[in-house]
């Protein structure tokens, strides 16, 4: 029996206090790990009971990026809501822990130590940002947790061989930027192409993909900007005064609104080509104001889930059931859709992972091949530990941002970008793995 809709609202609700307040997940009832009366059949693992699984996350609810990412943790826990109000998976409800890193590598270790020797989590799920998940990627790894689908499109987070149990879920930087270069270039030929990057893994790594495809020497101007400040003048200053008609941008979404902002402040007025760290639409257009949908027009970005601003694609109306019902307090947009997209597949791994499931038999079932997600491409995971390897351009019209032509494939070296007609994944189980739909 589902509860009453407030009640639920209240228990996605309380999940975002407890990660706003740290530690006072550790009340949450079934957070100390496995009961006494675990399955005999098998070790009793961290953080699984016979009636409850437990994941933790550090996600950035307060500091630079907390406007631009905080929807996210809430996205994942509405859509678990969904999914334990439906039976759960295996008889299990999934129960998840986000803790307040501030986007800062400085904290998140210790935030990873409270998840994982503390509440006993039995993995951690979608840690966001290059930095902060970097700095505890050694201490996940030596200490055996499944480390899935980390926010980020670093390559770091796709090393099989030195941390066989991180996977990534981002698409990586690189591939992304080799796609939307090729778009650029068919698109804008002959236009003077500049370059503005975070000044960390995602600038340099998407850089990495527009050179791979433009070429050496092809940006007219290549700057970077640190997080630390939010003044972007001589940078954006330096795009007009190259005379840069397209401009590739690799930021978070912040300081795509920053960048965009400063620009219209200067007269300056480019097509902007944005990394999907930085290119949704909904959240960028959210700090622009009343100018956002003006400023925004054409803004160009790539991605590989379902689309949001979309009628009649069936993941997106099933998310738009969800977030009615869980948060509708919050704007329904690509953060949404990407929270609730990465609490499915790990839902998918998890039915996998079998009746009693040990951290191995979860990374087993990540490792299969086998698991399918929700995107407009298919998962590369059994192949490489990072989720998607394409993408599909989009591009903001009348105040909607829609997807243009057919997704892509490529990889993050010399490889051919190549065009996908397989069709997004379609939508089984009525959105709940293992159900009978």
């Amino acid at each position: 029996m589902s509860r009453p809709p407030a009640r639920r609202r209240a228990g996605v609700a309380a999940v975002v206090v407890a990660a706003l307040t740290a530690l006072t997940a550790c009340s949450l009832p079934g957070a100390g790990g496995p009961s006494p009366e675990a399955s005999a059949s098998a070790e009793p693992q961290p953080g699984v009971s016979d009636d409850v699984v437990l994941v933790g996350s550090h996600h950035p609810l307060t500091g630079p990026a907390a406007e631009g990412y905080a929807t996210i943790a809430t996205a994942t826990s509405a859509y678990f809501a969904h999914i334990n109000a439906n039976g759960g998976i295996n008889g299990r409800q999934i129960r998840y822990i986000v803790m307040d890193d501030g986007y800062n590598p400085g904290t998140t270790p210790t935030v990873a130590v409270e998840l994982v020797e503390n509440q006993q989590v039995f993995a951690m799920l979608n840690g966001l940002g290059t930095a902060t998940h970097g700095s505890i990627l050694e201490y996940l790894h030596l200490e055996e947790v499944p480390d899935l689908f980390v926010a980020s499109g670093s390559s770091m987070f796709n090393q099989p061989e030195a941390y066989p149990n991180t996977f990534g879920y981002n698409i990586d930087y690189a591939v992304e930027a080799k796609i939307l270069a090729t778009h650029g270039e068919q698109t804008y030929p002959g236009a003077t192409s500049c370059f503005l990057g975070q000044g960390d893994d995602l600038g340099q790594g998407f850089r990495t993909g527009l050179v791979q495809v433009l070429g050496e020497g092809a940006l007219a101007t290549e700057q970077t900007y640190s997080v630390a400040t939010q003044d972007l003048t001589a940078q954006v200053a330096a795009l007009k005064a190259t005379g840069c008609e397209v401009v590739y941008l690799a930021a978070i979404n912040a300081f795509s609104a920053i960048t965009v902002g400063t620009a219209a402040q200067m007269g300056y007025f480019p097509q902007w080509i944005v990394s999907s760290t930085g290119g949704d639409y909904r959240t960028v257009s959210s700090y622009l104001g009343e100018t956002g949908p003006m400023l925004l027009e054409g803004y160009t970005s790539a991605n590989y889930l379902p689309p949001h601003d979309t009628v009649g694609d069936e993941w997106t109306a099933l998310f738009r059931q969800v977030h009615a019902e869980y948060m509708p307090e919050m704007p329904f947009d690509g953060m949404v859709v990407y929270g609730m997209s990465v609490a499915y597949l790990f839902a998918e791994a998890l039915a996998a992972a079998g009746a009693d499931p040990t951290r191995e038999s979860l990374l087993a079932a990540v490792r299969s091949g086998e698991l399918l997600g929700n995107g407009r491409v298919p998962l590369s995971l059994g192949d490489s530990n990072v989720a998607y390897s394409g993408a599909q351009v989009n591009v903001v019209r009348g105040g909607e941002q829609v997807y243009v032509g057919t997704p892509f494939l490529t990889d993050n070296t010399t490889g051919p970008v190549v065009p996908y007609d397989g069709g997004p994944v379609p939508l089984t189980d009525g959105g709940v793995p293992g159900s009978a739909g």
